[in-house]
């Protein structure tokens, strides 16, 4: 296992009310994930920002490294296929 300075950094562009932000970070929380959330209703340049990175309108969206995940059903779809614990822990197997 990895010490948590060699982990990617993972971040989520997110609104507060959204059940979907709140599923993924529940999911993040349970794996140990450090992770920095962007609440996107408060800051349009962080909108802007997320709208960039991930090409689409939608929170959550999330990126682990520079690997972007995409929203809640990819996160839960890489961790049911088993790919979310390497790439939280660094791991190109995702």
């Amino acid at each position: 296992m990895s010490d948590a300075s060699s982990r990617p950094p993972v971040v989520m562009y997110s609104k507060p009310w959204c059940p979907y932000c709140i599923a993924a970070k529940t999911l993040l929380r349970r794996k140990g994930a450090d992770f920095t959330v962007h609440e996107i209703n408060l800051d349009a340049e962080r909108a802007q920002e997320m709208r960039r990175r991930a090409g689409r309108h939608t929170v959550p969206q999330i990126f682990i490294g520079e690997t972007h995940v995409g929203g809640a059903d990819e996160l839960f779809a890489l961790d049911k296929a088993g790919g979310l614990d390497s790439l939280l822990q660094g791991s190109s197997r995702a």
